[in-house]
């Protein structure tokens, strides 16, 4: 799912659901960097983690 992801796209990583929401910065190759509300900017590995993609109305 991390072929599709964009700057600006808002995710939300299932497994740690206490990070917030997240902002997609950048990504390069699998790996997707996202500054999350409450732990601030991660680099994901989207072979290991699947993000979820979070809409506007679902806020």
């Amino acid at each position: 799912m991390y072929e599709i992801l964009e700057p600006g796209m808002l995710v939300r990583n299932p497994a740690q659901p206490d990070w917030g929401i997240g902002q997609v910065q950048s990504r390069i190759g699998e790996k997707v960097t996202v500054n999350f509300e409450h732990v601030g900017k991660q680099v994901i590995d989207g072979r290991r983690v699947s993000l979820e993609l979070v809409f506007h109305d679902q806020g």
